[in-house]
């Protein structure tokens, strides 16, 4: 493998790590704050791109602008999902919660099925061929746009929670509920908005998706596997480290499809997410949180 090869797999593996790491910010939120392992995320994420699809081809809505649909329909959708599913089993064993979000997993996927159909479907925007070069470096400019808004979103929602007091709020509640609740914290408010912010997470990681990928009813739960690993590569619950983790499963599985076919390029992914539970289990960033 040459040098240009090389380069070319670091930049695709930053710019598509920049998108797991959006979607992996939504799950370690919602894991963070909730301490609940969402196995339906990724079918959030495959409710956007479909939401996506129809806006573009239906309403003429470009895919980019979307994102002004897609991340307030899929908070008020988080945070009716919370209130009617989530909430009665909080104080529930994990696995009640577990069984319950892998229902809603197969539920929405199956939905998607009889609604939508088997079929691949995508979408081709007139920029969709345009390519940037940068020296021997060629990538498309829908995996940039792509790229950009995945950190803007990211930005934004880090400042939000670092320097609002609803952000505090969010992060109090992450650390220790019960504390929060006895210095005036409504908790399961702050549960319900941070379950919308982390499906909106989703939601607009798959409105980022689609012009560069296509959708089925199960494109879903090969997102939100990858966003696992990320999840537990940065620690568990840690909002950094799910950024951090995201670009590294990005380079690990870009530079996998270079060394080996792309076929295997998840393979190097599922062998990091195994040492690091052997060797490392709280992750990189250790036990730190949000």
């Amino acid at each position: 493998m040459n040098l240009d090869t090389i380069f070319q797999a670091l930049v695709s593996g930053i710019l598509t790590g920049g998108l797991f790491a959006l979607v992996a910010i939504g799950l370690t939120m919602i894991l963070g704050v909730l301490k609940i392992v969402n196995f339906a995320h990724g079918e959030f994420l495959m409710l956007g791109m479909y939401l996506t699809y129809y806006c573009y081809n239906v309403l003429g809505i470009d895919p980019y602008l979307c994102l002004l649909i897609s991340i307030p329909i899929f908070f008020l959708f988080g945070v009716a999902i919370q209130r009617i599913l989530i909430n009665p089993v909080l104080k529930s064993p994990m696995e009640i919660q577990i069984l319950l979000t892998l229902g809603l997993f197969f539920f929405l996927q199956n939905a998607a099925l009889f609604f939508f159909g088997p079929y691949l479907k995508s979408i081709k925007t007139g920029y969709a061929r345009a390519i940037i070069s940068i020296g021997s470096v060629n990538f498309s400019s829908t995996k940039l746009i792509m790229f950009l808004f995945s950190i803007a979103f990211t930005l934004v929602l880090y400042v939000f929670l670092k320097k609002s007091d609803l952000g505090k709020a969010i992060r109090a509640c992450s650390e220790d509920s019960y504390g929060a609740m006895l210095v005036g914290i409504n908790v399961r408010n702050v549960y319900m908005i941070a379950f919308g912010i982390g499906t909106a997470c989703a939601g607009a990681a798959g409105t980022l998706l689609m012009p560069v990928y296509y959708v089925d009813p199960y494109i879903g739960l090969t997102f939100v596997m990858t966003a696992f690993v990320v999840v537990v590569l940065g620690g568990m619950g840690n909002y950094i480290g799910a950024l951090v983790g995201g670009f590294i499963i990005g380079l690990t599985e870009s530079l996998g499809a270079a060394l080996f076919t792309a076929s295997l390029k998840q393979l190097a992914t599922f062998v990091i997410f195994i040492l690091i539970l052997l060797l490392r289990p709280t992750g990189l960033f250790g036990a730190r949180r949000m």
